[in-house]
């Protein structure tokens, strides 16, 4: 398991999980790894624990936790505290929206961002510490006839500032996109076959360390031909090995 420093997009931690374990157990390792004061913790749906949340808190940082069953009354409660307030768009209550479209491969994108305070009457369903303020992510796909619409919800420990918000979870998406993709386009990963616990956790530091390398150089090609350059290339090995992000 690995974190990203989502402005930079660089592995600032890893650690493996085991046999039986799952990411609920690494994260607290990974984030005693790294400081993370002043920092905007964005996790999945398997890390919104409390005690996660927790340690967040008292290490300095903001946390923005994706909700979905795994804290169902918690999660019931906001959608229906949400649907009571969609028809007349919120004017009963303090909130705030943010959109953002974008035309891409022929596909117009539309993601709509909501916050709003944590509401008083689901204080005390809350047990996170710090919770501060709710927020939904609306994403709409249109392309040609065919359109989708998806909608998640988040808990947060930060104050109302949605363009904030909005940022640490298009960040979130951004980094988890193009770190799986690029894993498995430039380094095959899920085509490994490596059996060898120790060798495979080596293996997976190597690509994310390198990965971290080939995006701060400054260079336009493709993270696949700056990786091949890197082998065919000294000079460039070096450039991409010197590189100093700023």
């Amino acid at each position: 398991m690995s974190v990203w420093l989502t402005d930079v997009g660089l592995t600032l931690a890893q650690v493996s999980t085991e046999e039986k374990s799952n990411e609920i157990t690494a994260i607290p390792e990974v984030l005693r790894l790294v400081d993370i004061n002043g920092a905007i913790i964005t996790i999945d749906a398997m890390g919104t624990q409390t005690a996660i949340a927790e340690q967040i808190i008292e290490n300095g940082g903001d946390y923005v936790l994706s909700l979905k069953g795994n804290h169902s009354k918690l999660h019931s409660a906001i959608i229906e505290y949400v649907n009571e307030h969609l028809n007349d768009n919120f004017a009963r209550i303090q909130s705030r929206e943010h959109t953002t479209e974008g035309i891409k491969h022929g596909r117009h994108d539309t993601r709509t961002y909501i916050q709003f305070p944590l509401p008083k009457e689901l204080k005390s369903e809350v047990r996170f510490k710090n919770l501060n303020t709710i927020g939904l992510a609306l994403s709409r796909s249109e392309k040609g006839d065919d359109e989708s619409i998806d909608v998640r919800y988040f808990i947060s420990s930060l104050k109302m500032g949605v363009k904030q918000f909005s940022k640490a979870i298009r960040s979130h998406w951004q980094i988890e996109n193009s770190c799986h993709w690029s894993l498995d386009v430039t380094y095959r990963e899920d085509d490994s076959r490596t059996r060898n616990r120790r060798l495979a956790e080596n293996l997976a530091w190597l690509r994310r360390f390198t990965l971290s390398l080939l995006k701060q150089h400054p260079g336009k090609q493709s993270l696949v031909m700056k990786r091949k350059s890197c082998g065919w290339n000294d000079n460039f090995l070096l450039q991409v090995l010197a590189t100093q992000h700023t």
